[in-house]
């Protein structure tokens, strides 16, 4: 019994041994390695070899016109429904949807019978009354006529003269005509109806010249003059110009935007009203080279840049500003006046790392380019 007690005891303590001697005999762990040390090892392994290869394009600014683009569409100065002054029966429309009114030109013709008959008769009751008080007159240079009898004579006269122009006014007004030249764009009565007074006869639409309607943010709104030339894009890429004509001084509560309106001329009446507009409002000229968006860049705050190449093949991040945009690239400003820019492998590089340009085409070489014929980094 105490020999088992004595084997257990020795098991125990070889078990404790061995245990002890694992945890002392280990050396101290490594710690991880810093992140400003892996970065310091990188830049160590990035100066042992040799610099990327890239392609780029020496591209000069020149002067360009800054502008505030809108979007908008063309509307007609002015639709016009031209309503009828009197009642009575429609006997002559000349006029159909589409028809190209003149000034003046009849819409709508109303019977006349009944302004014929008032007519004759305001001009009887005319006459009489001039003949009453021109009697009065010779009466009163005679003594028989008082100075009350002749003021009554007067002022049937005047009425009488009153009654005769409103009859005449009405002769005219049977005849609904166009107030300005225009384009019928609709008809609203037919022959044989009946209107009453304040009845549409026609909508008329004044072609030219039109305007392009817009809205422009707040923080831009100072930057439009009356009088500034404005340039429009429309939908189907026919282009127009014309001065701005108004510019809002209430804005919009939701949007808070105020209204434009630019003016241009449109003599063939060639342009609709209503078509989608791009308008370009030149605000400033500014330094401005035109660069492929392919080429733009986020940096860490997630600025919009362009990757170039200083004087020693150092790479440079510069934060540029869209000037204007056009069919075959982008206008930006922020770069240097003479901006080497990386055209190929610019996604491959961060701004401090030296790299090797290869310029193209040779037109844009400077001087002292590399001409080292290794491979180009490919986009």
């Amino acid at each position: 019994m105490r020999h088992t007690y004595i084997m257990a005891a020795w098991i125990g303590a070889l078990i404790i041994v061995w245990l002890l001697s694992g945890s002392l005999g280990d050396d101290e762990t490594p710690a991880h390695p810093s992140l400003a040390e892996l970065n310091e090892a990188n830049d160590a392994r990035l100066q042992d070899t040799d610099p990327l290869r890239v392609r780029a394009k020496v591209i000069n600014a020149s002067a360009q016109s800054q502008s505030v683009v809108l979007r908008g569409r063309t509307q007609s100065k002015r639709v016009v429904k031209v309503r009828t002054e009197l009642s009575g029966r429609i006997t002559q429309r000349p006029v159909e949807r589409g028809s190209i009114a003149a000034s003046g030109d009849l819409l709508c013709r109303i019977a006349t019978d009944d302004c014929g008959a008032s007519l004759e008769e305001s001009r009887q009751a005319a006459e009489q009354a001039r003949i009453e008080y021109q009697g009065s007159l010779r009466l009163k240079a005679k003594g028989f006529q008082s100075e009350a009898a002749i003021a009554k004579a007067k002022a049937r006269l005047a009425a009488a003269q009153a009654a005769l122009t409103r009859s005449e006014l009405d002769m005219q007004r049977i005849s609904v005509r166009a107030p300005f030249a225009g384009v019928v764009e609709d008809v609203h009565m037919e022959v044989g109806d009946f209107a009453s007074r304040g009845d549409t006869c026609a909508t008329l639409v004044d072609l030219d010249p039109m305007l392009m309607v817009g809205r422009i943010a707040e923080r831009d709104v100072h930057l439009v003059r009356l009088g500034q030339t404005v340039t429009g894009q429309l939908s189907d890429g026919r282009r127009v110009t014309g001065p701005v004509t108004f510019i809002g001084r209430q804005s919009d509560p939701a949007t808070r935007t105020y209204p434009v309106e630019v003016q241009f001329a449109n003599p063939q009446g060639s342009y609709r009203s209503g078509i989608t507009t791009q308008m370009q409002i030149p605000v400033a000229r500014v330094m401005a080279q035109k660069v492929s968006p392919a080429l733009f860049a986020l940096d860490d705050s997630g600025n919009v840049g362009v990757r170039t190449i200083n004087e020693n093949n150092i790479v440079e991040f510069h934060i540029v500003d869209i000037v204007r945009e056009d069919a075959d690239g982008v206008w930006v400003s922020g770069l240097p006046e003479m901006a080497t820019v990386i055209t190929v492998g610019q996604e491959l590089v961060v701004p401090g790392q030296q790299v090797e340009p290869y310029f193209e085409p040779a037109t844009d070489m400077p001087a002292a380019a590399p001409t080292s014929t290794r491979p180009v980094a490919s986009s």
